[in-house]
């Protein structure tokens, strides 16, 4: 993707903070260490009944290290381009410290999501989702999408120009339409839960600390829904049609003002006398 603000065009950030760089490498060094390592993956991975069931409270944090391993690394090479492309100026402008506290969060508590929604609908009575018990997930994708969000809600009307398809559109709407492209184009594998939640919890953690303005909150979400419902209350009045421009009439020479008043003078002296038409000419005859 292609970020662009204003007038100006650039493919990805000027600059790349240290921050960016430490969590690539960070990341690079745990797949070289998972290839070297082939324990390392199952030790790490998340799944609901490792988290709950044997009480391995590490898997959470530990999965948004690791990666699938692919002769051709694609899992961890668009985490890493989407975390370079988009974080670096997010890192800039909030600084590494707080940068690195909402990564982590969002990582974190897209894990605890993933880990336990499959159990939320025993709370209801239901039986939980056992298929989804046993499933581990494992990548920085939950992390990167608070990210994303973040990055939409601190320049929400900036144009990214994206790759594929090469098309246009406002920061705002980058989270929807990676969701639209999952669902329609994405993987099987792909986990859903632990992107949504990535978002979800980076949503919490931006309303909770307060430093972004642009962040939509409930109660604004509610004012702008009552404004809506104004708005298509309200009559809308017809349109009134433009006045048509004043125009002067042209001003007559002297002279020829001084004919008309002559011509005037004549019919009215002469009684009986038809007033000659506009343009006729008056033919004077001798006797």
């Amino acid at each position: 993707m292609s970020a662009s603000g204003g007038y100006s065009f650039r493919f990805g950030p000027a600059f790349t903070p240290a921050i960016i760089k430490k969590l690539m490498l960070a990341n690079l060094a745990v797949f070289v260490a998972q290839i070297l390592i082939p324990n390392l993956s199952p030790a790490g991975v998340v799944s609901p009944e490792h988290v709950w069931s044997q009480g391995q409270i590490w898997r959470p944090f530990t999965y948004m290290w690791l990666h699938h391993i692919s002769f051709i690394p694609l899992h961890l090479a668009m985490n890493m381009f989407m975390l370079w492309m988009f974080g670096s100026e997010l890192a800039l402008y909030w600084g590494d410290k707080r940068f690195l506290r909402y990564y982590l969060n969002c990582g974190f508590g897209a894990g605890i999501l993933i880990a336990t929604v499959p159990y939320l609908p025993g709370l209801a009575g239901w039986p939980p989702w056992t298929a989804e018990l046993s499933k581990t997930t494992l990548g920085a994708s939950g992390a990167v999408m608070g990210v994303l969000l973040a990055y939409s809600f601190t320049w929400p009307y900036r144009t990214i120009q994206l790759i594929f398809p090469p098309i246009p559109i406002k920061a705002i709407w980058l989270i929807p339409f990676v969701f639209v492209m999952e669902l329609v184009a994405g993987s099987s594998n792909v986990s859903h839960v632990g992107h949504l939640g990535g978002v979800a919890v980076g949503w919490l953690y931006l309303i909770h600390e307060g430093k972004t303005p642009d962040v939509p909150t409930l109660a604004t979400l509610k004012r702008s829904y009552k404004q809506y419902r104004a708005r298509k209350a309200t009559p809308t009045s017809p349109t009134p049609k433009p006045a048509k421009p004043f125009r002067r009439k042209p001003k007559q020479s002297l002279r020829r003002r001084y004919e008309r008043q002559k011509m005037r003078k004549k019919l009215r002296s002469v009684p009986g006398e038809a007033r000659p038409k506009q343009g006729e000419k008056n033919d004077e005859g001798d006797d």
